[in-house]
């Protein structure tokens, strides 16, 4: 028996992960009380099904705030009964709950007449801080497409070459913060920037203009190459390491010409050495290339 804990930020995309997982043949549960989980396991396997069962249950700040904390120790038990346990938290950035919440019009569960919605937002950080904690992967879900998010989830939780680790290569800008889920970080901000010639700023790193810009840059080959050779060493540390998951951050200012540029070609050549590589555009999930 397998079980996907999924939780995290209201706003987040938790639903459509769930909604994801079923349709690769999870049995998904939203909302069910930490309490009633290990009650849950236990009938499911006394029905002593003939195919393995694979359950996916939604975990999140609507449960009741003493349940949360005692998480940890009840996926303990549940481990300790032989069954696999995965634990992914989606989250975003404050910026962005506040923007969904108002374009949707929805209702944040934990506001009210006397919480605002920013203050709701603050609360359930602190409400899901025990499942943040012992989470497997944290998934920023900023940028990202409903698409890009099904193959992140399809990815992490039942990779088409499971024996391979995921590599996820995201653009961003650093006036808006670094991405929590990166595990390395590289800052291009000391490149060229095409935003300071007037024909490049309203084009992305896709465009052939910006390219040709940075491509004319001798220090933009030499990042490159930098980056493609560290990368190729502690790639394969990290493999070996029974890492199922690696996700590569590169920022410039505004996430839009050095750091897209940057990231285009780390997956065109990575895409050549592994199976399992994707890109994500965290500013600018317009100019979103498909994944690899």
């Amino acid at each position: 028996m397998r079980l996907v804990v999924i939780s995290g930020h209201s706003g987040s995309g938790k639903t459509s992960a769930l909604n994801i997982l079923e349709d690769v043949g999870f049995t998904c549960i939203d909302n069910l009380p930490v309490s009633l989980l290990s009650d849950l396991i236990t009938k499911l396997k006394s029905e002593n099904l003939s195919v393995e069962l694979k359950l996916a249950v939604g975990i999140d700040a609507r449960n009741l705030v003493g349940d949360l904390s005692q998480i940890p120790k009840e996926l303990e038990i549940i481990q300790d009964r032989g069954i696999s346990v995965d634990v992914l938290f989606l989250q975003s950035r404050r910026s962005d709950l506040l923007r969904r919440y108002s374009e949707t019009r929805r209702k944040h569960p934990l506001s009210s007449n006397k919480v605002s919605l920013k203050e709701a937002i603050d609360i359930e950080k602190e409400v899901l801080a025990p499942i943040a904690e012992i989470a497997d992967r944290n998934i920023n879900t900023s940028g990202l497409s409903l698409h890009q998010l099904r193959d992140v989830i399809k990815n992490t939780v039942v990779p088409d070459n499971a024996q391979h680790m995921a590599i996820l290569f995201e653009s961003f800008g650093f006036k808006r913060g670094v991405p929590a889920d990166a595990d390395f970080v590289f800052d291009v901000r000391c490149l060229p920037n095409p935003h300071w010639k007037l024909e490049l700023r309203g084009q992305t790193g896709h465009d052939p203009a910006v390219i040709a810009f940075l491509e004319s840059q001798v220090d933009v080959g030499s990042m490159l190459a930098d980056i493609i050779g560290f990368l190729t060493r502690w790639i394969p540390k990290n493999q070996v390491n029974n890492r199922s998951y690696l996700t590569i951050a590169i920022g410039c200012t505004g996430g839009k010409h050095r750091s897209v540029y940057m990231v285009n070609r780390l997956t065109e050549y990575f895409s050549q050495h592994y199976p399992l590589v994707q890109q994500v555009h965290k500013e600018h999930p317009s100019v979103n290339l498909s994944e690899n």
